[in-house]
């Protein structure tokens, strides 16, 4: 259904600031990397500095690939988020999975920080907040708020709701 995705670790292009602006409608605050692109190369999930404008940034990885939004857009508004809370309410394993990719997520996060950003925030007094928020700034490791940011993340790091997603869209692809 989707083109394959890459992790590369080349530097962002004057060409790929005008692919994410154009993408974002707006000039992307914060960029750090281009932490995935598609098999052709365009960028898929962006890196964001954890601290922008000194004020902490929830999504360390944010999805810029138009037909993955569209998609995640359409699954969120037939009330997919509700209907994968109550499968994940009810199991143990999938909430223990999940909390791992929270806390895998965290610290990949603070292990992909300057020391100059871990300065900055421990200076501004936001140590604690990034090392009790996971994946999309969230603090309630058992809750399904954004399928975007989960799938962003899941692209980079799997996670058990981005799994979720693959064998979902796997399915509809075999029918």
């Amino acid at each position: 259904m989707f083109d394959s995705f890459k992790r590369y670790s080349t530097s962002i292009t004057i060409q790929d600031v005008e692919e994410i602006t154009r993408l974002l409608g707006r000039k992307p605050r914060g960029l750090r990397a281009i932490a995935i692109r598609t098999a052709s190369g365009q960028p898929a999930v962006l890196q964001v500095a954890s601290l922008v404008e000194n004020k902490p940034f929830p999504t360390l990885f944010w999805l810029v690939n138009p037909q993955l939004n569209r998609a995640i857009d359409q699954l969120e508004a037939s009330g997919l988020i509700v209907q994968l809370q109550k499968k994940l309410d009810t199991e143990q394993t999938s909430q223990q999975q999940l909390a791992d990719a929270h806390r895998a997520h965290i610290q990949l996060r603070w292990d992909l920080m300057t020391d100059d950003d871990r300065r900055r925030i421990q200076q501004l007094g936001f140590e604690q907040v990034f090392k009790e928020r996971g994946i999309g700034g969230i603090q309630n490791f058992n809750r399904i708020r954004c399928l975007h940011t989960y799938y962003a993340a899941h692209l980079v790091s799997q996670n058990v709701i981005g799994k979720w997603l693959d064998a979902r869209w796997q399915a509809e692809e075999s029918e």
